[in-house]
């Protein structure tokens, strides 16, 4: 990943902590992916105006659900899905959900979704998982 978009990826992240433990506002971070190349503009059209996102590459974006907690993170996921699979007219959208833990750095954060992703991405029955994939694997 570009130093760059880490450092994005680093402040976004430092700053939902600060959020969440001084206003005690939910979040929940997500990594999705999508076959065709999707552009900030396709995407933007389909998230919730109160969440955040940071493209990675042509595939891959990190979210924050900012105000959500992980179950209605999940519940949001679900509609993403569906109208990507509508506007593109394909089911290859997958999207890792991670736990908000305070105490994981930003590089730990993304690393996690990365492999929850790949688990999702090799299991073609769920396309939204969250860490619980990774009990198999750890």
């Amino acid at each position: 990943m570009d130093e760059n978009i880490f450092n994005r990826l680093q402040i976004s992240i430092n700053k939902t902590y600060y959020t969440t433990k001084r206003y005690s506002i939910p979040s929940t971070f997500a990594l999705i992916y999508h076959k065709k190349s999707l552009t900030p503009q396709e995407l933007g059209a389909f998230v919730r105006k109160s969440d955040h996102f940071i493209k990675i590459d042509e595939n891959h974006y990190f979210i924050n659900f900012m105000f959500t907690e992980q179950n209605n993170a999940f519940k949001a996921s679900q509609n993403l899905i569906l109208s990507l699979d509508k506007y593109f007219n394909d089911q290859s959208t997958a999207i890792a959900i991670d736990t908000f833990d305070e105490s994981n750095s930003p590089r730990l954060v993304f690393n996690r979704l990365k492999q929850i992703l790949n688990e999702v991405k090799a299991d073609s029955y769920s396309r939204i998982e969250d860490e619980s994939i990774l009990n198999g694997v750890l």
